[in-house]
């Protein structure tokens, strides 16, 4: 503006708000008798000459035919702004000139901050300039959040508002945020609860400026603590009473937590919580929100005094949740198995679990290496022994004279149609109950929210997991009974170290030497009598897994039940045996079992399908099973063994079962190792 406009304005102005002002309102009308004002230029000099709050309280009818008062702009504050290079009137574009009050021009709307600043990002983008202006995009990011969140929502007590607009947090005349990274910024992000709390969200202020984060804040000022910000986020806020807004604030919990957030995950409820469902117990719900204290204070909900009250939220002995009882004091919901002074039955625990996994795995991993290895060795040099068909047995070698031709055509029966279908029920009730458990196990995972989502939720997935568990169980215990009766028969004659018992003999530790030995080549290949030293390991590793998977399993099952008599602490010590033994069976059966029974070099092509049709041919079955092949031949028993070789259909169709069931178990295999090479359990 030129010096001589600029005067002009001045002596103008002086007039007009000598005469105007001293009523004490810019809402009182001018005289009739006074001359019109001249014409200025609406710069912010001119508009900054009314509104720099020097000149007392201006006001202005609202819209509602109200008074409100027109906020002041200090120059200063202004100047240092990030809007201090634009002109008042290209945000109040209802502003049309100089006289006060001001005429607003019909139709005309203020600018609005979100918009104006997406065109000006958009404007920038088409410029190529965005490098040179990335602030800019951090805010139209912002923006486009704040369009989806709750406060841009209709205020329901005034509809043809929002909840909340951009002016109500950022005060766009001083607007000071100051950039990320730098000092100024956090110390600026302690302000963050009074922006919150002075205009709408003043009974949480209050509550928040008595707890444990406000008073660090307020008092010690505190950096690092939690603000409201930390917890709701800035501008994607939704409603807290959403899923989508309490799995956010859980989360945002582990941002500083992170140690107690990591215990949490490995918690069914953190579980629950992080396959993305939000209706088992969150950090809020133990802790409080607003107004959370540090457990030794007596106005805490995890106080010892509060703690059974706070669980009762929850276990409140309503619909689906028994009432907590005293038993659930002492578990600990953030126990860690690397802390024994503080948490010594869930370290020792551990430390049994890994003793064991490894255990286990060494020797089977080792044992089966070399086992392929031999095997392959053999078959290069012509030593086939795999899948021979039944019309390819050399008949010379039946001890069987005139009915050799006839022989030759059948099978050795090896099991029952009940023991069958009792180990594909139980085949495909473990491979459920590991779908279903592992998913929870790897939580975090992309698959497990996937199999969580294709069933509906957790709570599906853990009725079924529930009614699988019950299968296998009941599978096992009429097995129990069966074999009960069967051995109560045969009483008389029954050697509890015997051929046909499942009971480990010396004859198997001489076996399992034996096969080491063969192994590397330093002696023959022993001959195995019914049941081998590695089958009588799978049967009875089925007994520890059924104490152990099945047990731990009942009493998470059950909570209240087992609270009412036993220490909170078991349930700790049950999370980790329940799921490191699920995943050593697991694990166990997808490489080791299958590796035994289908992918032996002796085996391929898989499957052996000898527990789909029962029966093996005899030349199949004197090379597996030699002892017990030689015994039968001397006795004179072998031929009541023999049976029917199964139909071709018959056969096809177990071929095609045991390829699906393979696959499935496989496939469950490859989802383990996803979750424990990618920084799981």
């Amino acid at each position: 503006m030129r010096t001589s406009q600029f005067a002009a304005w001045v002596v103008a102005a002086a007039v007009y708000v000598g005469g105007i002002l001293g009523s004490g309102s810019l809402l009182a009308a001018p005289a009739k008798e006074a001359a019109p004002a001249a014409a200025v230029k609406l710069d912010n000099a001119s508009c900054q000459s009314c509104h720099d709050g020097k000149k007392g309280k201006l006001e202005m009818l609202a819209s509602n035919g109200e008074k409100r008062a027109v906020q002041a702009v200090v120059p200063d504050k202004y100047a240092t702004s990030v809007h201090a290079r634009m002109d008042c009137v290209a945000c109040h574009l209802e502003i049309t000139d100089n006289v006060s009050p001001h005429q607003i021009a019909k139709g005309v709307k203020k600018a609005e901050c979100a918009q104006c600043h997406l065109d000006l990002w958009e404007a920038t983008k088409k410029q190529g300039k965005t490098a040179e202006k990335p602030r800019l995009g951090i805010v139209a990011e912002n923006v486009a959040a704040y369009k989806q969140s709750f406060h841009a929502k209709p205020d329901k007590d005034d509809p043809t508002k929002l909840m909340a607009i951009c002016s109500d947090c950022h005060n766009v005349h001083t607007f000071d945020v100051p950039p990320r990274g730098t000092p100024e910024r956090k110390e600026w992000h302690l302000t963050v609860p009074n922006v919150c709390g002075d205009k709408c969200h003043t009974d949480h202020l209050e509550e928040w400026s008595e707890s444990i984060h406000g008073k660090e804040a307020i008092d010690k000022k505190n950096l690092k603590t939690a603000v409201c910000s930390d917890c709701h986020t800035t501008h994607d806020i939704v409603g807290s009473s959403t899923d989508k807004a309490k799995l956010s604030i859980t989360a945002s919990c582990g941002d500083c937590h992170q140690d107690a957030f990591k215990s949490y995950k490995n918690s069914y409820h953190g579980q629950v919580n992080t396959l993305g469902y939000a209706y088992t117990a969150k950090c809020f719900d133990c802790h409080g929100s607003h107004g959370i204290q540090p457990s030794k204070d007596p106005k805490s909900r995890m106080n010892e005094k509060n703690r059974l009250k706070a669980c009762q939220k929850c276990h409140s002995g309503k619909k689906d949740l028994p009432l907590a009882t005293a038993g659930f004091l002492t578990f600990s919901p953030h126990g860690t198995s690397d802390n024994f002074a503080k948490y010594p039955e869930i370290w020792l625990t551990t430390k049994a679990m890994i003793a064991l996994l490894i255990g286990v795995f060494a020797f089977f991993w080792l044992h089966s290496g070399l086992w392929w290895y031999r095997e392959y060795a053999d078959r290069k040099q012509g030593v086939h022994h795999w899948h021979i068909r039944t019309d390819a047995i050399p008949v010379e070698k039946l001890p069987f004279g005139e009915r050799r031709d006839e022989l030759a055509k059948k099978h050795v029966r090896r099991f029952g149609a009940m023991w069958r279908l009792a180990h594909l029920l139980f085949a495909i009730s473990v491979m459920t109950l590991v779908l279903t458990g592992m998913s929870a196990f790897y939580a975090e995972t992309g698959w497990a929210k996937a199999v969580m989502a294709a069933f509906s939720g957790p709570k599906t997935a853990g009725l079924v997991h529930r009614v699988a568990a019950f299968t296998m169980l009941g599978i096992f215990f009429i097995h129990l009974i069966a074999v009960s009766i069967n051995i109560l028969r045969k009483w008389k004659d029954f050697k509890i170290f015997g051929p046909d018992s499942f009971v480990p003999n010396w004859k198997d530790m001489y076996d399992m030497i034996g096969m080491f030995k063969w192994f590397v080549g330093k002696g023959p290949r022993p001959a195995i009598e019914r049941w081998s030293y590695w089958e009588k390991f799978d049967y009875w590793a089925v007994f520890w897994g059924m104490a152990i998977i099945g047990g731990s399993g009942m009493m998470l099952a059950f909570p209240h039940v087992v609270a009412s008599v036993l220490p909170g602490w078991v349930f700790n010590v049950a999370m980790v045996v329940h799921g490191e033994e699920a995943f050593l069976a697991a694990v166990f059966l997808f490489t080791v079992h299958f590796f035994n029974n289908h992918f032996r070099p002796d085996k391929l092509p898989p499957p052996d399908v000898v527990m789909f049709t029962g029966t093996q041919s005899l030349d199949e079955f004197k090379h597996e099973h030699a002892a017990q092949y030689q015994r039968l031949v001397e006795t004179g028993e072998l031929e009541k063994y023999l049976v029917d070789a199964p139909s071709r259909p018959f056969t096809i169709g177990s071929k095609i079962l045991g390829l699906v069931l393979i696959f499935f178990g496989l496939s469950l295999l490859v989802m383990i190792a996803i979750g424990f090479f990618g920084g799981g359990h």
